[in-house]
């Protein structure tokens, strides 16, 4: 008795020592818990900075540039149908189209409405959609062919041009006085005191200073619209009627678009008369030339459609009707039965004119989106080379494709964006003023904020345009190797759990070698199971799983290197960790549920099957969980089996090329242009996202089976 309790002592430590023994555990515990502590916070931070990395990628700011601008495309289509219509004359003399239409009953036009005020009598007015050009109207934008007249220049012009400027200022604040009379309709305050805070910062003059100039010395040249040319003249002999400018303001009227070409492309004249908005192509050019244009709201028209004062029969039109005079019909009755038989005289402003221009946009729209199927058809007929045409006919007649399909193809053959700039989610959301100073710099770039994990990058197949390019053929070729390793890993690591624990005594010498070599295979790395899938499933056995040997035959896929192979090479990949998991599920299965059922009469694979699995199955399904998880984001083995790096045709069956998703976001990540990163990150995050999805999709099986079960 005195040896055991010396023996107790030796081993237990007791007072004072005890305390101590106990205060250093206690020491060493709370240091081990700490650390774990302080692990977990790691990695939960490090997974935190990763995932706003990823998503900081997947969103932002895109600068596009078109080839073709789809608002110029839509609106040129359309002015030369206009133009190239029989007995039809386009002209930038307003004067040609008034005469003209006044002498012709059957004639029909349409120009700036100060020609209208000043030939109203031999004109009659024709309502749209019930609405006549009044100042009403013009203000709230009832009636559709309502507009703003412009007049641009640049700040480096009114600086260097003291006669410019004060032209401008007096321009700006009287012309409101006038313009009725020019036959115009006035500005609200609003809009005046906008384009004085313009005139203001551009030539760095306060109002006081302004309206106070000495005597302006020097010639201005000023191009541009016909329609806003009355003013303009009307303007400058006002202004040197009063002694406030000495020289000569020559005012030369040859449609916007020559004007803003004038301007911008041969980077003469101080001004320009616009009857639209500039566009991108014309900023584009006038950037390209150092000349940034500053737009100054003058005025407001209403673009009056006209038919001689001898018209008898058409007093008012609709839209519908509008666009079939001027595209479609050749007699009168074509557009209403009840008018005369007798052709249609069109008399229209001249293609370089912005009123043309302006008549496009409002009758016919300038979005592709707008338009009809026939039009877009043509569009792609008049744009598209005749063998490619041939090749899209091919696939699918052109007929017989949907609006949207139609859309598509324009924008792939005809438009062909190209992203050539790109921000991440941050600087979009703390720099967009650097953002949109810098994209003003690209020519004919539209800014845009891009969401890069799309639906539409999620059903596209792979692209080496990364506006087209999406992940639909590598989620596919995911889905196809999952579903294939786990078909192959799940029956047989089950099958060799149940062995092992239920009928294995572990005795033997070959159970003791597969024990070993399944906890061994486990902890192998997967490129070493990628070598084994090479040598194996795409050499030894290339004829099966290339589908030769089934008589399917195709070139692409006769060495091995299937979707069939990458899902073997994933099994036997997870069939150590099925085995291994299954097993522990198994073992937990109190023998007392076995000895009772073997009490009862039943056998043992009964007892297996009625007992054993049932209450192991959730356990069994967790490790499945783990092992499907680790399959689907695998890589390295896809890689030396010969996964596909690019590939737009989907896997529909066992024998096809392929790729993967994680090999997809290696690929990018890989290449050296930004927009490819973006859509790694965008597949990173659908890539955890199905993980999360299979996942939560197992759990509920697994519990929902489990209940079942019990």
């Amino acid at each position: 008795m005195a040896v055991n309790n010396q023996w107790v002592r030796g081993a237990y430590p007791a007072g004072r020592e005890f305390d101590s023994h106990l205060r250093r555990r206690k020491q060493v515990g709370a240091f081990w818990h700490g650390a774990f502590f302080v692990a977990t916070l790691v990695g939960i931070v490090v997974l935190a900075a990763l995932l706003i990395d990823v998503i900081n990628d997947a969103f932002g700011y895109v600068a596009i540039q078109n080839r073709i601008d789809p608002e110029t495309l839509v609106r040129q289509y359309y002015k030369e149908k206009m133009l190239d219509m029989p007995r039809t004359l386009g002209t930038e003399d307003d004067e040609v189209i008034v005469n003209g239409v006044a002498a012709r009953p059957q004639a029909i036009g349409f120009f700036g409405y100060s020609y209208y005020q000043n030939n109203a009598d031999k004109l009659k007015l024709l309502s749209i959609d019930g609405a006549e050009p009044t100042a009403a109207t013009i203000e709230s934008g009832e009636y559709s062919l309502s507009r703003p007249l412009y007049i641009y220049s640049t700040r480096e012009i009114l600086r260097e041009k003291p006669q410019v400027a004060a032209f401008l200022y007096h321009y700006l604040t009287t012309a409101n006085a006038v313009v009725e009379g020019v036959g115009y309709f006035p500005l609200s305050q609003a809009s005046i005191d906008e384009a004085l805070a313009t005139w203001e910062q551009a030539t760095g003059l306060g109002e006081s200073a302004g309206g106070n100039q000495p005597l302006a010395s020097g010639d201005i040249e000023v191009t541009g619209s016909s329609t806003v040319a009355p003013l303009t003249e009307r303007l400058a002999s006002d202004m040197i009627a009063l002694g406030l400018l000495e020289g000569t303001v020559n005012v030369e009227s040859v449609g916007t678009d020559a004007g803003f070409r004038t301007f911008c492309v041969d980077g003469q004249g101080d001004l320009v008369d616009a009857s639209r908005p500039i566009n991108r192509l014309d900023i584009s050019a006038c950037q390209e030339i150092g000349r940034n244009p500053l737009e100054f709201h003058v005025a407001n028209d209403g673009v009056p459609l006209v038919v001689s004062s001898e018209n008898e029969f058409v007093d008012a039109l609709t839209t519908e009707e509008v666009r079939q005079i001027f595209t479609e019909a050749e007699l009168w009755s074509d557009v209403n039965p009840e008018w005369p038989e007798k052709p249609i005289f069109r008399l229209i402003p001249g293609a370089d004119s912005g009123t043309l221009d302006f008549f496009v946009e409002q009758v016919f729209g300038t979005t592709l989106e707008e338009q009809s199927d026939e039009t877009l058809t043509e569009l792609l007929q008049t744009h598209v080379s005749a063998g490619r045409l041939r090749a899209l006919e091919s696939e699918l007649p052109l007929a017989e494709r949907t609006h949207e399909q139609l859309l598509t193809l324009l924008n792939d053959e005809v438009v062909k964006p190209q992203i050539v700039e790109s921000w991440n989610l941050f600087d979009s959301l703390f720099n967009r003023q650097d953002i949109e100073a810098e994209t003003a710099q690209i020519p004919n770039a539209d800014l845009e904020f891009h969401n890069w994990a799309s639906w539409n990058f999620i059903a596209s197949p792979q692209s080496s345009d990364p506006t087209k390019a999406g992940i639909r053929t590598a989620i596919l070729g995911s889905l196809w190797a999952t579903l294939l390793a786990f078909l192959l890993a799940v029956p047989l690591g089950v099958a060799a759990a149940i062995y092992l624990e239920e009928y294995s005594t572990g005795q033997n010498r070959f159970d003791q070698v597969v024990e070993t070599n399944i906890n061994n295979l486990a902890g192998v790395p997967s490129i070493i199971y990628g070598m084994l899938g090479l040598a194996v499933f795409v050499r030894f056995l290339g004829p099966i799983t290339s589908g030769i040997a089934f008589g399917y035959s195709d070139p692409a896929t006769a060495n091995g290197r299937t979707v069939l192979s990458a899902g073997l090479t994933l099994g036997v990949l997870i069939l150590p960790l099925v085995i291994i998991n299954a097993r522990e599920a198994i073992r937990a299965v109190p023998r007392a549920l076995r000895e009772a059922s073997f009490g009862l009469g039943a056998t043992k694979w009964q007892t297996i099957w009625h007992h054993v699995l049932p209450n192991a199955i959730s356990g069994i399904l967790t490790g499945v969980i783990l092992s499907v998880s680790r399959a689907f984001g695998e890589t390295a083995p896809l890689v030396v089996v010969g996964v596909s790096t690019f590939i737009v045709v989907d896997p529909n069956h066992p024998f096809s090329k392929f790729t993967a998703l994680p090999v997809q976001v290696y690929q990018w990540t890989s290449r050296p242009q930004a927009e490819f990163q973006h859509l790694a990150a965008a597949a990173i995050i659908v890539l955890l996202i199905l993980l999360l999805m299979l996942n939560a999709a197992a759990i509920w099986l697994r519990n929902r089976y489990s209940r079942r079960l019990q």
